[in-house]
């Protein structure tokens, strides 16, 4: 048995479902009801009414937005003072790559996180089962033997922090599962063997554990990279400005305590925390995220003073998606995920037991389950219209949109100096390609990005979803891509 199963016997709400407060059922079903609602006014009327559900996602998109505006206020003139770091040595660090047929990239994952300021103390490599060249990486580069499926190797004689955890294929929150019982350090770094991470990214990751106590989870900003073709950068492109938007909403809701959206690519964890609430869930297409909330309920739960938090100047590279099906494909794991997790946790939304995480985050979620539906069916009655010829109402709802699209470009105008300042980096972030991504964007990019979480709800529905197979654009070794791909012994 491993030192995780208690914890996540008694702590997963998939396994242990809590009683649903009449509240949290209310706010499940209240987007769904307004939908419907909504719907039938395209129905019966011939007015911009009649595109109530348009009107009705504009406002809601705009309603957060103005409550992320409010919560960045802090950062327009200078960053919060850093709390003063802990006397004493530094808290060591273990990373765990979980990787399953990534050969190309491994080299510069390892090499990057063992060339950092302050590395990590261990490097662990926890193979699901790769069938590609990585054993040849790893034997040819590091000097390390395959050991047995389900042991560990000894250090590396080249690079003595990395060992090899060699397991059966079984999805990265198991591989995940298998490496943390091994794991000797305070903290634990999860990073995907496709992300690089900037100069000072895990000093800064350490700064923040070591300056304060209550920490148990936090996540370095990622930014997007998807190759030199023309659809990678036109791919990039638009990605970089919505990652942008993502985290700074990410320190929006730190400010309010409520902090969900730890990326796995790149995070950082306090072990015996993690170990408490019994590791990664293998059953969730989105096991970081599925975990924050069980962290949270168990803080709440047991009166712990846990905080969640992203750290601006923990920075990385990862390699996204670079073509309309690899993006709508991640997509559909990612929505399927915050579904799947929304729906275990429903008992927290609207529940005051759980402060403003209960109240206000969980609550917006609980909308944002159907914010994709409203989009889509809003621009498919637009379509509608245009077709049918209706261009006086058509032209009105245009004239609503345009709106809308001079409200985001000045908030990302805005959000993208914030940016900056906050995590030092504001590469590739012109306001004159801002302009235009804020014009297409509502036409092309979200419309992508909603079909992809319109087949998450598939995902969702039917049980399906996982890993998928992975296709590097951006983060690959050339070195290694040359070589013939050996499997395994």
């Amino acid at each position: 048995m491993s030192i995780l199963d208690p914890g996540f016997r008694a702590l997963s709400p998939r396994l242990s479902p809590r009683p649903v407060p009449w509240m949290g059922t209310a706010l499940g079903w209240a987007g769904p009801a307004l939908f419907v609602v909504l719907l039938w006014q395209s129905l019966i009327r011939q007015s911009l009414l009649g595109w109530s559900v348009g009107l009705v996602y504009i406002g809601y998109d705009t309603f957060l937005l103005g409550f992320t505006a409010v919560q960045l206020w802090p950062l327009r003139r200078t960053m919060r003072a850093a709390p003063p770091l802990r006397q004493g040595p530094r808290p060591a660090m273990g990373a765990i790559i979980a990787a399953h047929n990534e050969a190309q990239s491994l080299r510069i994952t390892i090499d990057t996180l063992a060339g950092q300021e302050e590395p990590p103390e261990l490097i662990l490599l926890a193979d699901d089962g790769s069938t590609d060249g990585s054993a040849d990486v790893l034997r040819r580069l590091y000097g390390l033997e395959p050991p047995a499926v389900g042991n560990m190797s000894a250090p590396s004689p080249v690079l003595p922090a990395l060992r090899w955890l060699r397991l059966p294929h079984g999805g990265k929150a198991r591989a995940l599962n298998a490496a943390i019982p091994l794991i000797d350090t305070e903290l634990m770094l999860t990073v995907d063997a496709d992300t690089l991470l900037d100069p000072g990214a895990l000093k800064a990751m350490r700064d923040a554990f070591a300056a304060e106590p209550e920490l148990v989870a936090a996540t370095g900003v990622l930014i997007p990279i998807c190759g030199k073709r023309p659809v990678e950068r036109l791919f990039q492109w638009f990605q970089r400005y919505e990652y942008v938007r993502n985290f700074l909403s990410r320190f929006a809701w730190m400010q309010q305590d409520g902090l969900l959206l730890i990326s796995g690519a790149f995070a950082g964890f306090r072990r015996a925390a993690v170990v408490r609430v019994g590791g990664f869930d293998p059953d969730c297409m989105v096991e970081d995220y599925e975990l924050i909330h069980r962290m949270h309920r168990h803080a709440h739960e047991s009166g712990l003073d846990w905080r969640v938090r992203v750290v601006g100047r923990a920075t990385a590279s990862t390699d996204a998606p670079a073509s309309p099906m690899a993006f709508m494909r991640q997509r559909r794991r990612w929505f399927g995920g915050f579904l799947q997790t929304q729906h275990w946790n429903r008992d927290m939304v609207g529940n005051p037991a759980f402060g403003k995480l209960g109240t206000r985050m969980l609550v917006v979620k609980a909308f944002d389950t159907v914010q994709p539906i409203y989009g889509m069916v809003a621009f498919f009655i637009l379509i509608s219209l245009l077709v049918r010829g209706a261009l006086p109402v058509a032209g009105a709802i245009v004239g609503v949109m345009l709106a809308k699209v001079v409200i985001d470009l000045s908030f990302h105008l805005w959000s993208i100096t914030l940016y900056r300042r906050w995590t030092g980096h504001g590469d590739g972030l012109g306001l004159g390609p801002a302009l235009i991504a804020s014009f297409f964007e509502p036409f092309t990019f979200q419309l992508l990005r909603h079909a992809g979480a319109c087949w998450g709800w598939i995902a969702f529905l039917s049980g399906g979803g996982g890993w998928g197979k992975q296709s590097r654009t951006a983060l690959v070794d050339p070195d290694t891509a040359m070589r013939e791909p050996v499997a395994q012994p």
